[in-house]
């Protein structure tokens, strides 16, 4: 399987804007560092990587709503 890059890059560009536009919500990033290998993990799957991003967006979502 192949890791999605655009689901990557938008995990980053989210993580960044967290870090950088919301300090106050980065540290509810529960999460350690993780760093994908270039060979197939069978942990991580695309499905995985959607889900987590759309928990980053409905992360930004509540908070602009509040």
């Amino acid at each position: 399987m192949v890791l999605s890059t655009k689901i990557l890059e938008q995990i980053n560009k989210l993580t960044l804007q967290l870090e950088t536009d919301y300090p106050e919500l980065y540290s509810f990033i529960d999460e350690e560092p993780i760093t994908i290998p270039s060979f197939e993990h069978p942990d991580i799957t695309n499905k995985l990587l959607r889900d987590y991003l759309e928990s980053l967006k409905g992360l930004i979502r509540s908070h602009k709503n509040n």
